[in-house]
């Protein structure tokens, strides 16, 4: 099954809707504005699996960090060719809706950002309200995107002066939980919706205010031991949810009590479920993959960023940078992919029946 991967978005998109088509379903894109890396339509697909009016659905989604896409994708793929998870899902009255990239620029673009250069994580907030202020990113906003690459000595010392007094997950933590000051800078949470934002609610309309039971599986890659998938609560503060989650998939780690290798975030995906589908109880998890070390993982992350605000950079600098962050976000090995799959599928069939545990 590790063939459902894909090299590219435009092979990934051709692969799932392939797949949808051969399992009698309708696929409803949602084009994009903008065209892909080599010209392509852009478009977050959208199939769903069961009675339209099914008391409960799981999501299953890919892409909201577009190159985790590669990841993603390669589950809902599988998946719709799993003959055994199909029936057991439409046994247990439990609908399935898969979003096929919800950030399809930065799949296509092998970024982790949408086409506005903001982090699709951080951009469901109340707009109407201050937005969150991130003064340890302000502090470190020059030094991840300095003028030049590979950084200067001294920008590198800096990095590890601020290491060597605070601590490597405050440093995780300042870059990753968001920032909307600096429009051109990493994290960006953005200052409105996004197309992806605007989008996903449209699809969450259509789709899920039918049901009175929510679940969903975001797949993510980049955090933790390689091929380990961290079940990460993906919710509001909610002890109640956490311990539903909890019974759904066992050890579920949280952002709130410090358990997750993820940092605090603000402006969350998870948002949309809530003020969207407020008549549903709502159980969701990021399932996030690990690949390599965080500092390379942060290091690709900067690369990619500093080569979007420099496009004049040599054609055989652009390619290793583009190379060192999907080996950042996807591993392209059999042992990988295996691991992916199993524990994705493991996760989908305890949310079903989680689902229907009453």
């Amino acid at each position: 099954m590790t063939g459902t991967f894909a090299t590219s978005y435009a092979q990934a998109r051709q692969k799932f809707l392939a797949v949808a088509q051969a399992a009698g379903l309708e696929v409803e894109s949602l084009r994009h504005p903008e065209a892909g890396r080599d010209g392509e339509e852009l478009a977050m697909d959208v199939a769903f699996d069961g009675h339209p009016n099914a008391g409960s659905l799981l999501v299953l989604s890919s892409a909201c960090h577009g190159v985790e896409g590669y990841c993603g994708s390669g589950v809902q793929v599988a998946a719709l060719a799993d003959r055994e998870w199909r029936e057991h899902a439409a046994a247990k009255g439990v609908a399935v809706l898969y979003i096929h990239a919800l950030n399809p620029h930065g799949f296509s673009h092998t970024r982790r950002t949408t086409h506005e250069n903001v982090d699709l994580n951080r951009n469901f907030q109340d707009f109407s309200k201050p937005l969150p202020v991130n003064e340890a990113y302000r502090e470190l906003h020059a030094l991840m995107l300095p003028p030049e690459w590979p950084p200067s000595p001294a920008v590198t010392q800096a990095i590890g002066d601020f290491v060597a007094k605070h601590g490597l997950p405050a440093l995780q933590a300042a870059i990753t939980r968001g920032q909307h000051e600096f429009a051109d800078g990493m994290f960006f949470g953005g200052t409105s919706p996004t197309w992806s934002n605007r989008t996903l609610r449209e699809v969450l309309r259509t789709h899920a205010r039918r049901a009175a039971r929510l679940g969903w599986i975001d797949f993510h890659t980049g955090l933790g031991p390689s091929g380990v998938g961290e079940r990460i609560f993906a919710g509001r503060d909610d002890p109640a949810g956490v311990a539903r989650a909890r019974e759904w998939w066992g050890q579920v780690t949280s952002i709130y009590d410090g358990s997750s290798s993820s940092a605090f975030l603000t402006g969350l995906m998870c948002n949309a479920a809530y003020e969207e589908c407020p008549q549903a109880e709502y159980t969701g998890m990021a399932l996030e993959y690990g690949t390599l070390p965080v500092m390379e993982t942060l290091q690709a992350l900067r690369a990619e960023h500093w080569l979007h605000l420099h496009p004049e950079a040599p054609p055989e600098l652009a390619d290793a940078i583009k190379k060192q962050m999907l080996a950042a976000f996807y591993t392209d090995t059999d042992e990988w992919r295996s691991a992916i799959l199993r524990q994705a599928r493991e996760a989908m069939f305890q949310a079903v029946d989680g689902l229907v545990s009453g």
